[in-house]
């Protein structure tokens, strides 16, 4: 983890920024991971600050969707296998692989939930 990441991450840790949680994830916590890997270069994601992109979907309302990329029915746990891998789930997807270890899905999954 870069110092720019873990000093973000550690300023939401730190002022007990864990407000949704759940056994899967914490929604503060994935919420501080979005922004610092990058997210909101391809999405808009409501709460946080992009560069303004549309190469990904908007990601309003994804927690209240049915299915994931079209493909997944909307599931915490099938929210996580994408983020980890989306090319092994949609071939030919413009997402990438971007090398989330398990615990840091389930905590941008958890986020990405609250977004209703």
């Amino acid at each position: 983890m870069s110092v720019s990441r873990t000093v973000l991450l550690g300023t939401v840790l730190a002022a007990g920024g864990a407000a949704a949680q759940d056994a899967s994830g914490d929604a503060a916590t994935g919420r501080a991971l979005a922004a610092a890997h990058g997210c909101t270069a391809c999405h808009v994601i409501p709460g946080l600050r992009g560069l303004g992109s549309h190469v990904g979907p908007s990601l309003a309302g994804i927690g209240g969707g049915r299915y994931i990329a079209g493909v997944l029915p909307n599931t915490p746990e099938n929210l996580v296998r994408w983020l980890r891998d989306p090319p092994a789930v949609a071939p030919g997807t413009a997402m990438p692989a971007l090398g989330l270890d398990e615990a840091t899905a389930r905590h941008i999954a958890a986020f990405l939930a609250t977004l209703r």
